[in-house]
């Protein structure tokens, strides 16, 4: 059981700016309801090639992002093709071990896996996500003096050593889910994107 799997992250949630989840810390209203999104630039799965394809969640996050008990659904590309949708989903089910896992575990209960179509449009914090009709977000960064796009770096949830984080505000986001009796249309609340690597070897799951 082996995966590599590289590209660029995406969070964007209820929190004020800057989500304290990324620090480990308890969100800023109680609890945390996010639309979160990998995009695969590289990937494979035990030989099954993943680029250019994304998963999303929608995620109740009730407290503290390290306690766990987090409430999602699970969205996969829908340009995914079966075998691919599979692989992608079996790795986000933690069955394949590895890092992922390590995140995975923090999720309580996944109320359903769908394939809908996802827009992952976005670069240096700047750009648009929008996973069917169930989530949409226009982001923009900070920047500095300068113009330089504002960082965070070696947070808890950096996934690959040194690399930044771009800190930013949704301009809008609405995120609606039934299931997890979440209905949420904000204006200038948190956005975070970053790069990632998962990478597993082992046999283990």
């Amino acid at each position: 059981m082996s995966y590599r799997l590289q590209g660029s992250l995406l969070e964007v949630c209820t929190c004020k700016i800057l989500c304290p989840c990324w620090v480990g810390e308890d969100p800023d209203f109680v609890d945390c309801k996010s639309a979160m999104a990998w995009n695969f630039q590289q990937g494979t799965i035990d030989g099954v090639d993943v680029k250019g394809l994304t998963i999303g969640l929608a995620v109740f996050i009730p407290g503290n992002v390290l306690d766990g008990n987090w409430r999602v659904t699970m969205f996969i590309d829908e340009n995914a093709t079966d075998e691919q949708a599979a692989a992608i989903q079996a790795v986000y089910s933690g069955a394949k071990g590895g890092p992922v896992k390590e995140l995975v575990q923090l999720v309580g209960e996944v109320t359903s896996v769908e394939r809908v179509p996802i827009l992952f449009k976005v670069n240096e914090g700047k750009g648009t996500l929008k996973i069917a009709d169930v989530a949409y977000a226009e982001l923009e960064p900070y920047r500095s003096a300068t113009g330089e796009v504002t960082t965070l770096s070696n947070s808890i949830f950096s996934t690959v050593p040194g690399a930044p984080a771009y800190v930013g505000k949704a301009s809008k986001f609405t995120l609606k889910s039934e299931p997890l009796n979440v209905d949420v249309d904000i204006e200038g609340f948190n956005s975070i994107q970053s790069d990632f690597l998962f990478e597993h070897t082992g046999d283990d799951a």
